[in-house]
């Protein structure tokens, strides 16, 4: 009978998070090609539109921080060195929890450490494995996810109202512009970005007040399990030192 190791098997997952870069890529393509080409750009020629320019400007910076913010998410390593920059978590997690045994990584495991079967080690303050992002999200990238949700939702949504003039000029027969007169093709990727666009803003909504309600009571979406009703969550420092914790400037160095 053959011996199948099914956490392995779930590190080939890991492959599949890759192709989710991939269409994240051609998602802000084809959003950039309608919002910036298609359908704000002209505007800027021959004849200056300040409203377009104020658009292009604010969907640019957005883009700029999501961007930045999705690449730390990928590349920031979860896992905290042992250079003690999480000394104040690990030293309040130690003081009200006992230090635990990982059967998987067959090593002790910290306070607020779980193991993900995917990434195949523990991650401090472990909230999710992040497909999106090809990365488990915990303490030290947790911060740049939060951002990410955000940056994108606030992206989405501006995309959705930028776009809406599109779909009343063209259903509405009127022509009196070059820029009104869309092909086929050009209107085809204006309705297709406005779909994904709205899925996403309103996907990404439940997401941000859920999120943003574990970052208030210092809870990950895995410790929510772990909570008992009525009574307060050992690791909640006040709302203030909980914002504070994530948002901090943590240091850079590993």
């Amino acid at each position: 009978m053959l011996n199948i190791n099914l956490f392995k098997f779930c590190s080939f997952l890991r492959v599949f998070g890759y192709l989710m870069i991939l269409l994240f890529a051609a998602i802000v393509s084809l959003t950039y090609y309608a919002v910036v080409f298609v359908t704000w750009g002209p505007l800027l020629f021959p004849s200056f539109s300040f409203l377009a320019f104020f658009i292009l400007l604010i969907f640019h910076t957005l883009l700029v921080l999501l961007t930045w913010s999705y690449s730390m998410a990928v590349l920031k390593d979860p896992v905290p060195p042992t250079s003690g920059e999480f000394e104040e978590e690990v030293a309040v997690a130690t003081a009200t929890s006992s230090v635990g045994y990982c059967t998987r990584c067959q090593s002790a495991r910290p306070p607020r450490c779980h193991h993900c079967s995917i990434c195949q080690r523990c991650v401090l303050k472990m909230d999710h494995h992040c497909i999106w992002v090809v990365n488990c999200v915990g303490a030290r990238n947790y911060k740049y996810f939060l951002l990410f949700l955000l940056y994108t939702f606030l992206e989405t949504t501006l995309v959705c109202l930028a776009l809406i003039p599109n779909f009343i000029r063209f259903f509405g027969g009127t022509n009196s512009t070059k820029t009104h007169k869309l092909s086929p093709g050009a209107f085809s990727a204006i309705f297709l970005t406005s779909i994904l666009n709205l899925a996403f803003a309103l996907s990404l909504l439940c997401f941000v007040v859920m999120h943003l309600s574990l970052l208030l009571s210092n809870t990950t979406s895995v410790e929510v399990h772990e909570k008992k009703k009525g009574i307060r969550w050992r690791y909640d420092l006040g709302r203030k030192k909980n914002f504070e914790q994530i948002f901090r400037a943590y240091k850079l160095q590993d």
